[in-house]
């Protein structure tokens, strides 16, 4: 049995910390949580002094095989198998030295992430717990299509989705819009129709399979809850010239349990962003506050791996950026922990310090309730019940 002991405790859930906690894992497991101290005989004790303890962070919406180059592209493209999956290894491993110890990467090539996923569930300093999509489902030449994805009319797509039941994917991931990464992509147009779109959930769903959507736009965000998506993924609900946060797609979201994965943060020093996303950011903020208000479930995506400046091991700088979008740090770190674990269902056994749950848990330098950028001082990483940071 280990004993884990800080100045003090983020469960995840409640609104404040715990003081002088003591954790209690046995079997990769918690076994138990007591505040104060706690006699110890015959236990290993790891105590971090005075650190904050929280749940490993989760990570809703990666791409491990995106190597947050200058052309991401490319270098996918031209890399074989073997030396994407060693890429894949490197940023899962980034991804966990920064206190992610789960992910769940929405677009691979290959089903390279699910070699990862048996890697990292042997070996828990391989990387964090990996949640696999496999390659995302789109159009002839749409969003992302280089990652091989592509499938079509309503046999094609149900299809698609049987040959990812049968690899054992967990999430079917879909572009229901373009995107901005995949030159001749429209993000703001929707590239199935509703036969389509609806054929892909009943597919997933009779496979047990939850079913996320790609839509940055209200235009496909209102498919993708039309037609019964669990998760909107980015859900920044984008018009070509704004923001068009619509309160019936919203009341829909929540009289359906609609989650949202909100894909925030960037590591500093980058451009500055462009004047078409600089006008909207009041927008999205009152629109978030919006979300919140209506009671829209939302945890946090990076969507590292797609940029430079959303390098791997970049997703605390999304918990600081939730703040400046008008959470409190106590929503954004359970955004980031037990709403986090919910989206990717795996809320059960994932995202709390609570007798039960798996023992990943992080420490960082100080208070963030007081400081939320404490979040980017990780001082200790637990996984699965064995320090590995």
């Amino acid at each position: 049995m280990l004993a884990v002991r800080a100045r003090a405790l983020f469960d995840g859930v409640g609104p404040g910390l715990v003081e002088r906690p003591t954790v209690l894992i046995e079997n990769g497991r918690i076994a138990a949580v007591s505040p104060g101290g706690v006699p110890l005989i015959g236990t290993e004790v790891l105590d971090l002094g005075t650190a904050t303890l929280l749940p490993g962070f989760i990570d809703t919406h990666t791409h491990l095989a995106f190597d947050a180059s200058d052309d991401v592209i490319g270098r996918l493209t031209e890399a074989d198998d073997a030396t994407l999956l060693e890429r894949v290894r490197a940023a899962a491993r980034a991804s966990l030295a920064a206190g992610v110890t789960t992910v769940r990467d929405l677009g691979d090539r290959g089903y390279l992430t699910l070699r990862l996923r048996a890697e990292t569930a042997q070996d828990p300093a391989a990387g964090p717990h990996i949640i696999a999509s496999g390659p995302p489902l789109t159009t002839s030449r749409g969003h992302c299509w280089f990652l091989g994805g592509q499938a079509e009319g309503v046999a094609g797509v149900r299809a698609a989705v049987r040959e990812r039941a049968e690899r054992g994917a967990d999430v079917v991931k879909v572009m229901v819009t373009g995107g901005d990464l995949t030159p001749g992509s429209d993000p703001y147009s929707v590239q199935y129709d509703r036969d389509e779109l609806r054929a892909i959930v009943d597919e997933a769903h009779r496979h047990g399979l939850p079913v996320t959507a790609h839509a940055h736009a209200v235009t496909g965000i209102r498919e993708a809850v039309t037609t019964g998506f669990d998760t909107i993924e980015h859900c920044f609900f984008l018009t070509e010239s704004g923001v068009d946060f619509d309160r019936r797609v919203i009341e829909e979201m929540v009289r359906r349990g609609v989650t949202a994965s909100l894909t925030l943060g960037a590591l500093p020093g980058g451009p500055p962003p462009p004047p078409h996303i600089a006008r909207r950011i009041p927008a999205l903020v009152a629109g978030l506050a919006t979300l919140r208000e209506a009671g829209v479930t939302m945890a946090l995506g990076s969507d590292s791996g797609i940029f430079p400046i959303k390098a791997h091991g970049s997703y605390p700088y999304g918990i600081t950026a939730m703040t400046d979008f008008g959470f409190t740090p106590a929503q954004a770190l359970r955004a980031a922990t037990s709403t986090a674990a919910v989206v990717c269902g795996v809320g059960g056994r994932k995202g709390r310090i609570a007798a039960g749950y798996d023992a990943d848990l992080i420490a960082v330098g100080g208070d963030p309730l007081a400081d939320v950028g404490v979040v980017r001082e990780v001082v200790a990483v637990v996984r699965s019940g064995r320090r590995v940071v």
